[in-house]
C-alpha cells in the first residue's frame, strides 16, 4: 500500500486571525489542542491543520520561520460569481490584502485572490455560466 495524502498543514503566526479567516470561508474547526493545533475536515476526506509557530518550535528544536510569505495556495469554490465578489469584499473590509480583484477569467470563472493572515494566496472562484 502506498502512502496517501491526508492532511494539508499550514503554519500560522496568529491562530485566532487564521481561524477567523478560514471560518469565513466555511471551514469548521475542532477544538484547539495544546499550544496551537487545530483541524478542519474537508470534502473528500482531507483535513486542513493549522499549527502555530510555537507548536512547530516545541517539537523541532532547530525550526525556523520560513523566509517569505505565500508558500501555499488554497482555492475555495463559490456558488456564484456574485458570491466571489461578496466574499472578496468582506475579507478585504476585514483587513486582509486583496491580491487580485475579482474578474471574469478567460477560462470561464469569476476569480479573485485574497491573502490569508500569513500571506498565503487564497483563491475564490465560481463558474461564469452554469
Amino acid at each position: 500500500m502506498a502512502p496517501r495524502l491526508d492532511v494539508i498543514g499550514l503554519i500560522v503566526s496568529d491562530l485566532e486571525a487564521s481561524l477567523a479567516f478560514y471560518r469565513r470561508l466555511g471551514l469548521e474547526f475542532g477544538p484547539v489542542a495544546g499550544a496551537g493545533h487545530v483541524e478542519a475536515e474537508l470534502p473528500g476526506g482531507f483535513r486542513l491543520a493549522l499549527d502555530t509557530e510555537e507548536v512547530m518550535a516545541s517539537f523541532q528544536s532547530n525550526w525556523q520561520r520560513p523566509g517569505s510569505d505565500g508558500r501555499i495556495g488554497l482555492a475555495f469554490r463559490c456558488d456564484s460569481p456574485a458570491e466571489v465578489d461578496a466574499v472578496y469584499e468582506e475579507l478585504v473590509a476585514a483587513g486582509r490584502h486583496g491580491e487580485l480583484k475579482p474578474f471574469d477569467a478567460e477560462w470561464g470563472q469569476r476569480y479573485a485572490v485574497v491573502n490569508d493572515p500569513d500571506g498565503n494566496g487564497t483563491s475564490l472562484y465560481a463558474a461564469l455560466h452554469s
